[in-house]
């Protein structure tokens, strides 16, 4: 174990990684508390909280919580200083400073143990008293509480812990050994956790103030102890996923979250989870700073958030939306945050975000669970549902181990554990050895040898048992019968035994420790049985229930009821007096207050008259009553007088010695002063407690006699913390047991019992202890003296709580027959086994003896038991068959009454036919019968509405039984395709039935429609209407085309211009041309192709065809080697790979195969049963054709008349569902005679009447069967037979001789016709049989077909299933392989880019060195012969100079620093010389030299630049190479890895499928084989052993011998082929060598030819090639067309020209025109001036000076001259203008007085 530095530094390290909150989080747990401010505000960040809005009305409450927590925060650092300054490994300090400091700083050792001594509760025992705290020692638990949540933990795969009471139980799985851990508190626990290690487990414990105990695992001590987490006991703890940190929720009334630094001890964080009741709180797995928290109608989900004043615990309440509020009690994280949890209705809802994203369900919408999810779980990525229906969590009360693998080998359920679910009600233990009974609520009565701690039998009932009793020795002498008391008022008596003596019979289940046997059942009362008690003699049992009534029965006579006495109250319990009392008497004690004393019934002789006895209510019995009446406030009142008395007595004394010593001290004086001290202490007294009776009486639990007549009780509530004695009253015959109240004499004070009553009482055998049942589940044992039920002496005691203090009140208390043991049963479900007086060794081995089985209990009948609830009583039994009685009588009176109704009535029909044969005036009128109409219509009006009333009161049982048929027929008969026809044989015994079949299952596949009856696909539509508008769209294209067709015609017709025909003569001349061209290169290109092809096509010299490589690897591999699926190393072929689907498919196929084969065999089958109704239709007729022709014959010559065939029910099994009135009321008088009548002769009549219900066919349903036909004609014959009677009749005369030779002839006719009719009857009836045996015989073929294929069935079933199991995982395993291959693909894919583009570069360089070589060829070309300056230039060329790489558009900076590389790489062609003459020498490249020429020079300086730009191509296409070439290395190793990884998943998907062959392989498959298919023999006979032997068919061991033949043929044949081929491939080689002379000769010839044509040899192709130049072609022509476009637009100018110049003319004439007028006008003006100046002057000088009239009129004038002035200048330059144009002179323009 490692030291805490050590511990502390290794979390440090493992948390380096973690986000800052969980850093801060681990800090605060790691880190001390260095002084309180820091303690004090860690606490008060834990009281904040985020309230929702569904939490605000809380507020008020939370906020009082939280003032609370503050208040008590700052205690807590305080009480740990106080705690651990106590604990031992503290270190003495020096100092009180000293001592502070370091317990603070100081952490708990991990090596430090709490002592459980210390820590556990230990029992109470009276001061001063001898008794021994060991006088009652835990030996064994037999309970389990499966009610409470989380009660069973794992520790390791042995052992399970489990609360059981006060106490925590740790059970061996294996040895089933207990070991128990008392709790600290006493008070009980509350729940329990495991570390996720399983080193350490929590006890979160009970009480004021609990702890969380922390227990090491599995040295079982305390480590650490958790204090201050709630206040009264904690409801759920979860350790985080790594176990550092403890979470615990508070049950009521505080529900505090609390998250621990558990190993510290310190709390971290803590507030409230909710304000009702939280079930559980868990870490999420996944992040240990989430938390879940759910309950009483809420989830709430937390998170710890790292805020600027600390750590918080921040809590978001989960809406539910639309959804129902519901409390939730399981739930789960997922890894992927969301939460799925559990509902109260069994559906699961998944939260997000704190909504609900959606509800989960079954398919179908029906719910996951019926009833609340308590479990939710995650395995393997299944989700596994744990609910209170018993789905996998039981809940009556087990432990059950269950093997949640779901594979084909997975264990069935073990239950390891049965126990009680729920309260135990009842207990009682065996007088004469250790034997336990016990029973509950769940229906169940166990029984325990609690000495040998082994539970031996256990029986299940439909009701659950409320008491138990051992019936006594006196009764039973050997101890083996119980009698037990149920919840429906039935009353069982049981018989023990022993069942390994009895006979052992084929198919019995193997034999138990102890057995129950039912010997007698009754049922005496209505409800719960709450009491059974034997009378001392045991001659008389007496039985209480709830229904306030005890009923008596007589042992000696079978248990024959004596009779039943009612009581004022439910009976609660009964106790018979003992041997010490006088009389026999019943101690009744009624729930209610009421005690009662029966004294013991007088059993009367069985008398005549006692069956007219109506009731068992025994009415005469003298019954003392004592109606208890509260006095527990009489009696503190007393307690209070005494304790005043005694203080006053007390005062009196000293008063007197104080007088005393001042009379001594000070005499008279000292009086004087005692009496005025007196007076100044004189005080008022303080009022006593007032008397109060409850209004309600309270409840009486227990009682027991403790004398004649007297007896102690105990009671709960008010009148609690007492045993009261009391004493019954005389009895008094006219008292009214109602009003009278009577008072106990006596009483018992017992100590701490005000709200912890008594509940039962039991004594020690000479009852000298009295064993008390608590209600808080404690024992309390008082030491008595011997044989003293007065307990007078009840002093000391002895106390320790066992049972769970909240609901674990003791139900039951006994001691063993010996007072050796002491057993309690609680309502907590636990039953505890005590050893009395330890120190007493037990002898080891001790064991309970079972009672031997009784001779012949094996074959005893076994009585009828009562399973239903609602039977009736043995008084309301005999109260109904007196009521039965009285109505049988009343019957009997009524029918009487009918039989004189009847007789008035034929009377009254005799009086009405009288008066119809009166003359018609004499008759009376129906409604002279009336005396009253009204009275007619009431009574129809009355029957009307009581038929309407009696619809309405049967509409329910109408509906209900409505939809009770509905169900059964959806049920049973819709599911049934066709049912079962049994058709039997005329003359012989024989039947054939049909198949009765189901509906096709889900497996079936139907028949799909044909190709013909298909519906078209979507696609085919799709494809026919896209055709169709296409045709139609041509359609509708071409009318509306046909005028622009027209159009284009009319056009055609104009006559075509010059230009026109040389544009379009130009044009056809050069598409020949390019036409010409284009076949040439067409034709080159093709003969290239097809040279590529057969090049192609050629193989190469080790070229193996495909399909002779994989027939030789097939060969390889399975020929000769043909491995058995059983074999450890078969590889099942892909194509013999099976799934799921595939044998779905194949089941599919065997099931509609056998449903239409037998469908077939069934219509077979209809038609016969018709064939035989047609038949019985014809005999039908025939007989009676024949007995008409009987009747006219003598009764000599008659024959046997053939028996009419019956039609069996079972052959028309559809007319069970044809019924009618008759039939339902038939039925239900067949019921009414079941239940009613009991008798021989009415079971008789009852079964008589049975064979009349459904299946029975009524007279007129067989007529049915026959036809019209039939039926007519058969009353045809009828009439004719009736007619020929008639006619006998009248002829009576005497024949004469020719009436007797007709009457002979139709005598011989008719026997004839007689024997005829005979034989074809008979025939019929042959017929018939011999089509039954025919189809009989097939059907049998059938059947033995049928049941091969469902043997067949069953095996593709179990394959099915098989193959589902491991479907799951191979589908994985092909998934991996399937990824890996595409992988493997698309990296090939890459690789093969990858070369492609590497061989595109390639090509690439060497065009680059092609143009390179060119370069330096074409300057070689330049320089010519002879030039002197060739080297300097060639120099200048191959110069290498340094230049800045042209950046790229993309602007990559990286590639400026390669330029220098590039610039210094060399051309392939320059040669070292060359290198070395160029760096030796130095010239400058800039200057031209004198004489060179500067073209030359020009030109190297352009190549030089050529040359660099192909140098620096190089560089960059060789980089991009090595790029490649790394890439194809990378992906090269990828291809590896992942070919190595799809070859080990192959390998693995292969395994799996071979360990899925060997599991098909282990299935077995049924196959029947006569002898004579059998073939493996051995010396002639057929070997035991035929493990080893192969099963083939016939088809399949023919086609292997016959396969034999045809590979000897093929091997020939092969043999033969081979020779063939190798003459082929010599004659091959030598056409090869004689074809490649012949090309090199044709080769030489064209040569020839070319040198001697064109002078050298050229090239064909580019010649044949060469043609117009296209381009200069089409320009030509589209300048030929433009020029014609031209000419057309210069003359459409000139005319536009021609036009305006016209226009120009005209408006210049008009112009000058206008200049004419106006100088006419301006010399008329003249004119007129002239004559007005003379004017004015002849007038006189009046008129000198200016007038406004001449003003205005000349600035009028002025204007007029303006604007003209304007208009002229504007007509002068339009003038100008046109005269540049046409040179035309325009006129002048004329004035506006002019144009005026």
């Amino acid at each position: 174990m490692k030291e805490p530095d050590d511990q502390d530094t290794d979390r440090r390290e493992s948390d380096r990684s973690r986000s800052s909150r969980r850093q801060s989080l681990k800090s605060s747990q790691s880190a001390p508390r260095s002084s309180i401010k820091e303690d004090d505000r860690i606490l008060e960040d834990t009281t904040n909280e985020t309230f929702s809005e569904e939490e605000e009305s809380y507020v008020e409450e939370d906020d009082s919580y939280v003032e609370h927590l503050e208040r008590s925060s700052s205690s807590i650092q305080d009480d740990y200083v106080e705690s651990t300054g106590k604990s031992q490994y503290m270190e003495t300090p020096h100092s009180a400073e000293e001592e502070a400091e370091k317990e603070v700083k100081k952490k708990i050792s991990q090596s430090f143990f709490y002592d459980y001594k210390e820590l556990v509760s230990m029992p109470f025992v009276t001061p001063d008293s001898n008794i021994p705290l060991d006088l009652l020692t835990l030996v064994h638990s037999f309970g389990y509480d499966c009610r409470r949540r989380a009660n069973l933990q794992l520790l390791d795969s042995n052992t399970v812990a489990y609360i059981a009471g006060n106490q925590l139980i740790l059970l061996n799985l294996k040895t089933k050994e207990q070991f128990y851990l008392r709790s600290s508190s006493g008070r009980g626990i509350g729940v329990i956790g495991v570390h996720p290690d399983k080193t350490y487990f929590t006890v979160a414990e009970k009480g004021v103030s609990p702890k969380i105990i922390i227990y090491e695992y599995p040295s079982l001590k305390p480590y650490r102890i958790l204090r201050d987490g709630t206040d009264l006991a904690y409801a759920y703890v979860d350790f985080n996923c790594d176990g550092t940190l403890l979470a615990s929720i508070g049950g009521n009334p505080d529900h505090t979250l609390t998250i621990w630094n558990w190993k510290e001890e310190q709390p971290i964080l803590r507030t409230k989870a909710f304000s009702q009741e939280v079930f559980k709180v868990t870490f999420n797995p996944d992040n240990d700073e989430q938390l879940t928290t759910s309950g009483s109608g809420h989830i709430k989900f937390w998170e710890m958030a790292l805020t600027f004043t600390g750590l918080k615990l921040q809590g978001s309440l989960g809406r539910f939306g639309k959804t129902a509020t519901t409390d939730i009690e399981g739930y789960m994280e997922l890894p992927d945050g969301k939460v799925l949890s559990g509902s109260e209705w069994g559906n699961m809802l998944v939260w997000e975000a704190g909504l609900i994203k959606v509800e989960l369900c079954r398919a179908g919408n029906i719910s996951c669970h019926q009833g609340p999810i308590n479990q939710i779980m995650l395995d393997e990525g299944e989700v596994i549902t744990v609910g209170s229906d018993g789905c996998i969590r039981d809940a009556n009360g087990a432990i059950w181990k269950l093997d949640l693998s779901f594979s084909n080998i997975t264990q069935d359920p073990e239950c390891l554990f049965y126990f009680h679910s729920g309260a135990i009600e009842a207990l009682v233990v065996s007088p004469i050895t250790y034997l336990m009974a016990t029973t509950s609520l769940d229906c169940s009565i166990r029984i325990y040898d609690f000495a040998s701690k082994t539970p031996l039998s256990h029986v299940k009932f439909k009701q659950g048992g409320t008491a138990l009793a051992w019936v006594p020795r006196l009764i039973s002498y050997t101890g083996a019968q119980i009698i037990v008391g149920f919840e429906d008022g039935v009353v069982r008596i049981l018989e023990l035994y022993d069942p390994k003596g009895l006979t052992i019979f084929a198919g019995r289940k193997k034999f138990l420790d102890a057995d129950l046997h039912l010997k007698y059942v009754f049922k005496p009362h209505t409800a719960h049985i709450t009491a059974l008690a034997y009378e001392r003699d045991g001659e008389i049992l007496a039985t209480g229930s709830k229904d306030k009534t005890v009923f008596f029965f007589d042992v000696e006579k079978d248990y024959k009821p004596i009779g039943f006495i009612t009581t004022p109250g439910p009976v609660c319990q009964l106790v018979w007096s003992t041997a010490s009392h006088p009389e026999s008497t019943l101690l009744i004690i009624c729930k209610n207050g009421y005690i009662l004393e029966a004294p013991c019934p007088t059993m009367k002789e069985e008398e005549e008259g006692d069956h007219n006895v109506v009731s068992y209510e025994i009415k005469d019995m003298h019954i003392k009553c004592f109606h208890f009446s509260s006095v527990k406030s009489k009696i503190l009142r007393l307690i209070e007088i005494e304790k005043r008395k005694k203080q006053k007595e007390l005062k009196e004394k000293e008063k007197e010695e104080r007088r005393k010593q001042l009379a001594a001290t000070m005499g008279e004086d000292g009086e004087k002063e005692f009496h005025e001290e007196e007076e100044e202490e004189e005080e008022e007294e303080e009022p006593l407690p007032e008397i109060f009776i409850p209004s309600t009486p309270c409840y009486i639990l227990c009682g027991f006699y403790s004398g004649p007549g007297k007896f102690w009780v105990s009671l709960d509530g008010y009148d609690a913390g007492f045993l009261y004695h009391c004493e019954f009253p005389t009895y008094d015959k006219n008292s009214d047991i109602t009003e009278k109240k009577d008072e106990p004499f006596d009483f018992r004070f017992l100590e701490d019992t005000e709200d912890n009553p008594i509940h039962t009482i039991t004594f020690s055998i000479n009852q000298d202890m009295m064993f008390c049942g608590m209600q808080d589940g404690a024992i309390r044992v008082y030491i008595l003296n011997e044989n003293d039920l007065s307990l007078k002496n009840m002093e000391n005691y002895w106390h320790f709580n066992i049972h769970d203090s909240t609901y674990g009140c003791i139900k039951g208390i006994s001691t063993s027959f010996d007072d050796r043991f002491l057993v309690t049963a609680g309502a907590d479900s636990n039953i505890f086994v005590f050893s009395i007086f330890p120190e007493f060794e037990l002898r080891k081995g001790i064991k309970a003896k079972v009672p031997s089985a009784r001779f012949g209990i094996e074959t005893e009948p076994i009585p009828e038991d009562i399973e239903d609830p609602k039977a009736y009583s043995i008084e309301d039994a005999r109260k109904k068959r007196e009521h039965d009685k009285l109505m049988k009588e009343v019957e009997a009176i009524k029918a009487g009454k009918r039989e004189q109704l009847r007789a008035l009535r034929n009377e009254f029909q005799k009086l009405l036919q009288m008066n119809e044969e009166l003359p018609e005036h004499m008759q009376f009128k129906r409604t002279d019968f009336d005396l009253d109409s009204k009275i007619r219509a009431e009574i129809n009006r009355k029957t009307v509405h009581k038929i309407q009333q009696v619809e309405k009161e049967l509409a329910w049982e109408k509906e209900k039984h409505q939809l009770g048929l509905t169900k059964l027929q959806n049920r049973f008969r819709d599911s049934l395709q066709s049912d079962a026809i049994v058709v039997h044989a005329i003359q012989s015994d024989h039947k054939i039935a049909s198949y009765r079949l189901m509906k096709p299952s889900k497996y079936f596949r139907a028949k799909q429609a044909s190709q013909s009856e298909r519906r078209p696909s979507k696609m085919e539509r799709f494809d026919k209407e896209g055709v169709g508008k296409q045709e139609s769209q041509k359609d509708k294209g071409g009318t509306v085309g046909m005028p622009e067709e027209i159009i284009e015609k009319g056009k055609e017709f104009r006559p075509k211009t010059l230009s026109q025909i040389m544009v379009e003569n130009q044009i056809e001349k050069t598409r020949k041309l390019i036409l010409k061209a284009e076949r040439a290169q067409f034709k080159i290109q093709q003969r290239k192709k097809e040279w590529e092809e057969l090049y192609k096509s050629k193989p190469a010299d080790d070229y193996e065809d495909p399909k002779d490589v994989q027939a030789i690897k097939e060969a390889q591999m399975y020929m000769g080697d043909f491995n058995l699926k059983t074999a450890p190393d078969y590889k099942i072929p892909e194509h013999m790979r099976i799934n799921a689907a595939k044998k779905e498919e194949e089941l599919g196929h065997l099931d509609s195969m056998t449903h239409t084969k037998k469908m077939n065999m069934n219509k077979c089958i209809v038609s016969l049963r018709d064939l035989k109704v047609a038949v019985i239709e014809e005999i039908q007729c025939l007989v009676q054709e024949l007995k008409n022709i009987q009747s006219t014959l003598h009764i000599s010559k008659h024959i046997p008349i053939p028996q009419i065939p019956q039609i069996h029910p079972e052959e028309v099994p559809e007319k069970r569902f044809h019924y009618d009135e008759q039939t339902l009321l038939t039925f239900k008088h067949q019921n009414t005679e079941r239940k009613s009548e009991k008798t021989p002769q009415m079971e008789q009549a009852a079964s008589i009447g049975q064979s009349g219900g459904f299946l029975r066919l009524s007279s007129g349903k067989d007529g049915d069967l026959t036809t019209r036909d039939s039926v007519s004609r058969s009353s045809k014959a009828s009439s004719f037979g009736l007619d020929n009677t008639k006619l006998m009749e009248f002829e009576k005369a005497d024949p004469s001789d020719v009436e007797l030779e007709i009457m002979r002839r139709d005598e011989i006719k008719n026997i004839y016709m007689q024997q005829y009719l005979t034989n074809r009857i008979k025939e019929l009836t042959i017929t018939f049989d011999a089509e039954l045996h025919l189809l009989r015989h097939q059907k049998l073929k059938l059947d033995t077909q049928m049941k091969l294929s469902d043997l067949h069935h069953v095996t593709l079933f179990q394959e099915i299933l098989l193959l589902k199991n491991f479907e799951k995982q191979e589908n994985i395993l092909q998934e991996r392989v399937n990824s890996l291959d595409k992988e493997e693909q698309d990296m090939q894919w890459k690789i093969n880019e990858t070369l492609k583009e590497m061989e595109e570069k390639k090509n690439e360089i060497n065009k680059l060195q092609e143009q390179e070589k060119a370069l330096y060829a074409g300057f070689q070309t330049a320089l010519g012969e002879n030039n002197k300056f060739a080297n300097f230039l060639m120099k200048v060329l191959k110069k290498r100079i340094k230049r800045v790489k042209k950046k790229e558009v993309e602007g990559d900076a990286d590639e400026d620093e390669d330029s220098d590389e590039s610039s210094e790489e060399e051309s392939s062609l320059e040669s070292d010389e060359d290198e070395s003459g160029s760096e030796a020498e130095v010239f400058d490249d800039s200057i031209c030299p004198t004489n060179c020429d500067v073209g030359l020079f020009e030109l190297a300086l352009q190549l030089r630049e050529k040359r660099l730009d192909i140098e620096e191509a190089l560089v960059e296409e060789k980089k991009i190479i090595d790029n490649l070439k790394k890439e194809y290395d990378t992906l090269s190793k990828k291809v590896k890895i992942i070919a190595t990884n799809l070859n080990a998943a192959e390998e693995d998907l292969e395994a799996y499928q071979r360990e899925k062959q060997q599991r098909l392989n282990e299935l077995l498959v049924v196959i029947p084989l006569k002898l004579h298919q059998i073939e493996y023999v051995v010396f002639g006979e057929i070997p035991s052993d035929l493990s080893g032997t192969l099963v083939f068919s016939n088809r399949s061991l023919g086609q292997l011998q016959d396969r034999i033949v045809q590979l000897h043929e093929e091997n020939s044949k092969q043999q033969k082929i081979n020779k063939e081929f190798r003459e082929r491939r010599k004659q091959l080689i030598r056409e090869k060598r004689e074809m490649a002379k012949t090309i090199q000769k044709m080769e030489e010839t064209v040569r020839q030819l070319m040198i001697s044509k064109f002078g050298r040899v050229i090239d064909l192709e580019a010649l044949q090639t060469l043609s117009v130049n296209t381009t200069l072609e089409e320009l030509k022509i589209r300048k030929l067309r433009k020029e014609l476009l031209n000419a057309k637009e210069i003359k459409m100018w000139e005319e536009k020209i021609a036009q305006v110049r016209w226009e120009l003319m005209m408006k210049t004439k008009e112009h000058t025109k206008k200049l004419h007028q106006m100088n006419d006008l301006c010399i008329e003006k003249k004119k007129l001036d002239s004559r007005l100046n003379t004017l004015q002057n002849q007038q006189g000088n009046a008129f000198q000076g200016p007038r406004k009239a001449d003003t205005v009129a000349r600035e009028k004038v002025t204007q007029l001259i303006h604007f003209q002035a304007e208009r002229i200048l504007a007509l002068k330059e339009e003038i100008a203008l046109l005269r540049k144009k046409g040179g035309l002179i325009l006129p002048p323009i004329q004035t506006p007085q002019e144009n005026r």
